[in-house]
């Protein structure tokens, strides 16, 4: 039975998420920063820093996990990997969107990337632990 396609060697594309994730965080900290701060109410503002900064964190992750994966490719890790993905863009998306269009019921979709923020954590904690 072969892995499936998702679960393979992907260190090269964690690596790219990770480098891509790490830009974006920072253009959108700097909009943030100067574009926004005089448009939306403060707590919209924080919610979209915590985004970028939940990001950012997530995106280093992801090029660990790329890192990891290129001296010894493992499913564990590409799982791990996928998990970061998937909450930068449901954690991270939904606070970007939410701010944007002052959306509170976005809100609901942010725990679901916590959590995957929390599998992703756990996953690679599991796959170093078993070595």
């Amino acid at each position: 039975m072969s892995t499936p396609l998702i679960l393979q060697d992907n260190s090269r594309l964690f690596l790219v998420l990770g480098a891509v994730g790490g830009f974006f965080s920072v253009l959108f900290g700097a909009f943030a920063a100067h574009a926004l701060r005089d448009i939306i109410s403060p707590g919209l503002l924080q919610a979209f820093q915590t985004g970028v900064h939940y990001q950012a964190l997530h995106s280093l992750a992801l090029i660990a996990v790329g890192i990891l994966a290129g001296q010894r490719p493992h499913r564990r890790l590409s799982m791990a990997g996928w998990a970061f993905a998937t909450g930068i863009l449901l954690f991270s998306g939904s606070l970007y969107i939410m701010a944007g269009i002052d959306a509170p019921w976005l809100g609901l979709v942010t725990p679901f990337g916590g959590l995957s923020f929390l599998l992703g954590w756990g996953t690679l904690a599991w796959h170093l632990l078993r070595g």
